[in-house]
């Protein structure tokens, strides 16, 4: 049964648990996310565990996950599964939230709506038209006189982020200290363009690491010179080069090939950032290229990326297996595959996750960007409202014709 609900109604639901789509048409000119706010009588979320988001999709006490995102044809779907049932004592709501995260608002988003489905039962929400709002509340789910209730809000935010967290109570600080020990709090690394400004528990890690997009960062020990090997199935030709983001706001495109306006750059700062050389098709079963790193005090982030140019033979992301893998070369190696690229040779352009260098070691994130299709434009890096470098994909320049 399908039925809908207006800005402002209320409505019971038929079971305590189901999820909550919102979807939208797909534009390269914004980038959403879904996050939810676990809230205690007075509105306030109770800590970190209360924020369920793209570096923390789960809450402990299983009442809300965050899936990954979906496009489905023309259509961007979020979804996050609800169990009202076994919301943790003193929390008596849950809010869903949209942030906008290019700042484009969500006056530029066509076709927003979100869907409630508990069983056999759908309920349709569609908002107004928005303006200059990058930061929204789409709907309650809370417990009403022993009733699991939703309620249509679509009150929208024009400080995004931090509207949001003001609103819920959530701290935001503008930079934080990182103290040296094995497990530290730290601000979380951007990913997929998000940026939430509370604060995450981040490990650090030794050994073999395997990261899945929506798993949170984790931190490696920094030592003299990391690598970062991208590896492929053979069949086609990729290439890979590494965006570097300096103290002083610059962007640095190391790769073997150039762009408009940008020239090839193999190595930069005496090579602090190093491409060691391109890998042509050969009857090898994994072809591998490798950037080295030697990270200065200079350097924030570092982003590399796989590029699958037109002319060198298109060859979906997916189907070739693609995977990164960071090696500290002291026993810690971590891991990010291409598990999420779908099956498509139009898309020309992978960043699986970024580096940020910090005093205590390198945070790596996993991201699982992709292109918009027929893309050859390059990812552009910025720093994002909480002081960690954002990754902004087809923004830069267009690669040169090889």
């Amino acid at each position: 049964m399908n039925s809908m609900l207006q800005m402002g109604g209320n409505t019971v639901l038929s079971s305590p648990k189901g999820y909550v789509t919102v979807s939208y048409d797909m534009s390269h000119l914004i980038d959403i996310s879904l996050t939810a706010f676990l809230l205690t009588d007075s509105d306030k979320v109770q800590g970190d565990s209360g924020i369920i988001f793209y570096n923390q999709p789960k809450s402990p006490s299983g009442a809300a996950a965050l899936l990954p995102a979906e496009n489905k044809g023309t259509r961007k779907v979020h979804t996050i599964q609800f169990d009202m049932s076994k919301v943790p004592a003193g929390i008596h709501k849950i809010a869903i939230t949209l942030t906008e995260d290019n700042h484009m608002g969500f006056s530029s988003v066509k076709n927003l709506k979100a869907e409630i489905c508990t069983g056999h039962t759908t309920i349709e929400l569609t908002p107004s038209s928005f303006t200059k709002e990058n930061g929204i509340v789409v709907l309650e789910l809370y417990v009403r006189n022993g009733q699991i209730k939703a309620k249509s809000i679509w009150r929208g935010f024009e400080s995004g982020v931090e509207g949001l967290c003001k609103n819920y109570g959530v701290e935001v600080d503008s930079t934080e200290d990182i103290k040296p020990a094995e497990t530290k709090t730290v601000q979380p690394a951007a990913a997929e363009n998000k940026q939430f400004q509370s604060t995450i528990t981040l490990e650090k890690v030794k050994g073999k690491i395997s990261l899945d997009k929506g798993q949170k960062p984790v931190i490696i020990e920094k030592t003299p010179q990391i690598t970062a090997t991208v590896s492929w199935k053979t069949g086609t030709d990729y290439d890979i080069y590494a965006l570097v983001y300096t103290k002083d706001g610059r962007q640095i495109d190391v790769a073997m090939f150039g762009a408009s306006g940008t020239p090839p750059l193999r190595s930069f700062a005496n090579g602090a950032v190093e491409h060691m050389g391109d890998v042509r098709r050969d009857y090898s079963s994994t072809k591998t290229e490798v950037i080295k790193l030697r990270l200065n005090n200079d350097i924030l982030a570092v982003v590399p990326v796989v590029y699958s140019a037109q002319s060198n033979g298109t060859g979906s992301f997916y189907r070739y297996k693609v995977s990164m893998s960071i090696d500290n070369h002291s026993g810690t190696s971590v891991t990010i595959s291409a598990k999420n690229a779908n099956n498509d040779d139009r898309i020309y352009t992978c960043v699986p996750g970024i580096l940020h260098n910090t005093p205590d070691g390198v945070i790596i994130s996993p991201l699982e960007l992709y292109s918009s299709p027929d893309s050859e434009y390059r990812p552009k890096l910025r720093m994002g409202p909480s002081n960690m470098v954002e990754v902004v994909m087809d923004a830069g320049p267009r690669n040169d014709y090889k």
